[in-house]
């Protein structure tokens, strides 16, 4: 595939090398490899450095995969059954407590988890494989059927693999799959206060 995206302004390859296709080939993901991605997520900054993100995963046609097919929606399930791995990115929602006090609400566990989910895409991407975020999951289901903590927030689904073809999708899904553009800079970043048209 020829690159696609242009970037107004300069930036590392990687980020327009980065995009979410729905066709993989279905190809074994070494665990070497899968940890390679979840370490970068670790290094993702966090407030006050608490790391709230925490990662859920199968490996293809392990023992969990069809349980965790099954926690997808039935239009990801139908794609993302071709993927290599498969990884549900949940948040702590509270602080770590502190002896004497009672537990306190972490307003940014969400925006914390999304810097973890950005670098394991991007190194997904750099080791030739590329990482799908889906928000089409069962939320309760997967809390419930992973055994997932009350104070953790399931946040987002994430497949990833190695690109296949077009074609491997159904016609209206390979019409799409290519990488999408993005608004400019000017229309996403403003000096000063917010505009109002």
């Amino acid at each position: 595939m020829t690159m696609e995206r242009i970037a107004d302004y300069p930036v590392e390859p990687v980020f327009l090398s980065r995009w979410s296709p729905r066709a993989f080939d279905a190809s074994t993901l070494p665990r070497q490899d899968l940890m390679s991605v979840l370490e970068a997520a670790r290094w993702a900054p966090s407030a006050f450095n608490i790391q709230p993100w925490r990662f859920l995963y199968s490996l293809r046609d392990d023992e969990h995969w069809q349980r965790y097919l099954s926690l997808l929606d039935d239009f990801n399930a139908g794609w993302a059954k071709n993927a290599s791995a498969l990884v549900f990115v949940l948040s702590d929602t509270l602080m770590p407590q502190r002896e004497g006090q009672d537990p306190q609400a972490l307003r940014s566990h969400s925006f914390d988890a999304g810097a973890a989910w950005a670098q394991l895409a991007l190194q997904a991407t750099s080791l030739g494989y590329q990482a799908h975020a889906m928000a089409g999951i069962h939320f309760d289901r997967i809390a419930d059927n992973l055994d997932v903590p009350e104070q953790y927030r399931v946040e987002i689904a994430i497949a990833i693999g190695r690109r296949a073809e077009a074609s491997a999708l159904p016609a209206d899904l390979a019409e799409r799959e290519k990488p999408s553009p993005r608004l400019p800079v000017r229309d996403l970043a403003f000096e000063g206060v917010f505009p109002h048209d």
